[in-house]
């Protein structure tokens, strides 16, 4: 079973927050990268965002980035896996409203979103397809992996993104000429889209978690379940599954901070992935 058949407007939904980001953008595997370092400058605990439709230049995936690095001391770095076709910003602030503006939309308001979001969406999810994205983010892990000082390393991913993160957790796969490529140490993934179950879930072999709305349109609760089924029978293989109440689709990374509630579940969240990582890439 594939959850991946739908396009929801929710997948845009959310707000661009405020803050400068600190980091730096380097060139790394061929790929512009947005580089978050810790105060020590240890690459010992690397990890890799794996973003959303929005890209690496959305405010909130930077200043998330520099969170990681300043409060749990970890080496960040945000690829440009996109390769510059992300979509646009004005796309986020005006397609959809935060879910308490929502909720008061007429019916044409939301059939005329409704409208828009596949027409957008579609041909971008097309060009961006896992046979295209897949091999760039298994090159990026490879390139990471050949920094000196690097030693494990983790991948959080978002929306898009994050399905990419539970691929990653697969562990290293085979090229074409037989090359080990990707694969992680441990892997965090917010709110994933697009996701196959069980054929993106059965083959994990490394720590995951999972950060996961309960009124996300695109996992819905009979999804969640047979998720939790699947990860329960990996005995051996370290996974959670938290999920939060009312939150949306986009919640960890866009969510209002005008809301307490929403930025509560996304500091929640962004507590979550820390504590993850702090304990399986050390």
């Amino acid at each position: 079973m594939s959850t991946g058949v739908g396009i929801s407007s929710c997948c845009v939904s959310g707000q661009i927050h405020t803050g400068t980001p600190i980091g730096r953008v380097e060139t790394i595997g061929g790929i512009q990268t947005y580089v978050a370092e810790p105060s020590s400058g240890s690459k010992a605990k690397t990890v890799i965002f794996l973003v959303d439709i929005f890209g690496w230049e959305l405010p909130n995936v930077r200043l998330l980035a520099d969170q990681y690095a300043k409060t749990g001391g970890f080496y960040c770095y945000v690829p440009d896996v996109h390769d510059g076709d992300s979509l646009p910003l004005s796309f986020l602030q005006n397609v959809e409203p935060p879910l308490k503006d929502k909720e008061q939309l007429t019916l044409v308001d939301k059939a005329k979103n409704a409208a828009i979001v596949p027409t957008t969406l579609g041909p971008w999810l097309i060009s961006h397809r896992e046979g295209v994205s897949r091999p760039k983010i298994d090159a990026f892990v490879n390139a990471v992996r050949m920094i000196p000082g690097t030693n494990k390393i983790g991948a959080i991913g978002f929306c898009w993104g994050g399905r990419y993160a539970i691929l990653q957790a697969h562990g290293q796969s085979k090229d074409a000429n037989g090359s080990s490529v990707g694969g992680v140490d441990a892997a965090f993934a917010c709110h994933p889209s697009l996701v196959a179950i069980p054929g993106d879930f059965d083959p994990v072999t490394k720590p995951l978690s999972l950060a996961l709305g309960t009124k996300d349109s695109l996992l819905d609760v009979d999804s969640i379940g047979k998720i939790q089924d699947l990860l329960a029978k990996k005995t051996d293989v370290p996974h959670e599954i938290r999920l939060y109440e009312d939150q949306i689709h986009g919640f960890a990374l866009r969510g209002d901070f005008s809301s307490e509630k929403d930025k509560k579940s996304q500091d929640e969240a962004a507590q979550q992935g820390m504590e993850w990582f702090a304990k399986y890439l050390s």
